[in-house]
């Protein structure tokens, strides 16, 4: 196994003057800041990310106006010795992460400040192939997602194969591997808008995966031809890595798993067909 050290970047800014649902009920100002089975959800990803042998920086991307009040919870994992670094966002995630990418040539995951059920065994998969490549991204299959839970995940990528999750870990090594990141230069997310997905993907890609006649590596191939570049999945085994907390429904699933990983009595939700 491959012991290159990687850079972390942790995307954990809020857009300006917009108030998280889940923060304003929690009454913190942040949504990094949500407590969640006893923490804010930013220091469940930070304490597997400092206790990770081959993290060798993080840099934690905010809005200025969000980095005073979420600094001070970085201040217990800067004394691990790994280095800990603000760095301003942008309204769209890519230039956020070419920001904090610095210009850089080593490889660089990319996580959220609220992928609260990142586990080491996960991230050291991530790690361990971005390192053998050009970009990675991650995904979980549509079983393993309703192993966990039924509501875990609502949206799906149908292949051939399976159907997959995205999982909120994805890898570039190096400067060149950004025409990979260009993809999400529009934001929001793919299912929502499948002419951004035409855009990004090409046409004829997104018919074959819409009838599904094509298999995710297969699929990845083509891609990963359409940007000249070595692009590989990453599929767990966990379907939690799919689930990060994006709304009170996936907060109280999260807050479920994390709780029976922590040893705390929290009885498994029951989710409304209708809930968010």
């Amino acid at each position: 196994m491959s012991q290159t050290p990687v850079t972390v970047i942790v995307l954990a800014a809020q857009r300006t003057g917009v108030t998280n649902p889940l923060a304003a009920r929690a009454g913190v100002s942040h949504k990094a800041l949500v407590p969640i089975c006893g923490r804010p959800l930013i220091e469940h990803v930070m304490e597997v990310l400092t206790t990770s042998p081959d993290v060798q920086e993080i840099r934690v991307v905010l809005e200025p106006e969000g980095q005073v009040t979420v600094d001070p919870a970085l201040g217990q994992f800067r004394q691990r010795g790994i280095p800990i670094t603000l760095h301003n966002s942008d309204a769209n995630i890519v230039e956020s992460v070419i920001g904090a990418m610095q210009g850089e040539d080593r490889p660089f995951i990319v996580t959220t400040a609220d992928n609260v059920l990142l586990t080491h065994a996960g991230f050291e998969q991530a790690r361990e192939t971005l390192v053998q490549c050009d970009g990675i991204i991650s995904l979980t299959t549509r079983e393993r997602v309703w192993a966990v839970h039924r509501q875990g995940q609502r949206g799906f990528y149908d292949f051939k194969d399976a159907g997959y999750a995205s999982c909120n870990l994805f890898g570039l090594n190096g400067q060149k591997s950004l025409r990979a990141a260009e993809v999400f230069r529009e934001g929001g997310q793919f299912m929502s808008n499948k002419g951004r997905m035409v855009r990004a993907f090409g046409l004829f890609n997104i018919i074959l995966m819409g009838l599904k006649l094509i298999t995710l590596p297969h699929g990845l191939k083509r891609i990963s031809k359409r940007f000249g570049l070595d692009i590989r999945p990453v599929i767990y085994e966990d379907g939690s890595l799919a689930i990060d907390v994006d709304n009170e429904r996936t907060f109280l699933i999260a807050e479920w798993i994390l709780g029976q990983r922590l040893g705390m009595d929290i009885p498994k939700p029951e989710i409304p067909a209708d809930m968010k």
